[in-house]
């Protein structure tokens, strides 16, 4: 679980997540794209392809191929286990 939160305390990390709760299956050139227009994150396609990489390591994303293409996928599972470790109460 440890790669999790270390998965998730990167500020452009949760941004990557973001845009792809907003659209799953996007290739690292679309998502360099959205980062860059809608947050202003000019990081490099290779930075940006770390930071997937930890996001993968961490169950968050999974990649697949389409031809020549990378497609990458939000997996919100391993988030569960925070959910189920620390109960959120709704009575407040």
């Amino acid at each position: 679980m440890g790669d999790l939160y270390q998965a998730l305390a990167d500020p452009t990390r949760r941004r990557v997540l973001d845009e792809l709760t907003e659209r799953d299956g996007q290739s690292l050139f679309e998502l360099c794209g959205r980062l860059a227009m809608r947050h202003g994150i000019t990081s490099s396609r290779q930075a940006i392809s770390q930071h997937l990489s930890v996001l993968e390591d961490a169950g968050l994303v999974s990649s697949r191929r389409s031809g020549r293409t990378k497609l990458h996928h939000l997996h919100t599972e391993p988030l569960r286990a925070i959910l189920e470790r620390w109960p959120v109460d709704t009575k407040d």
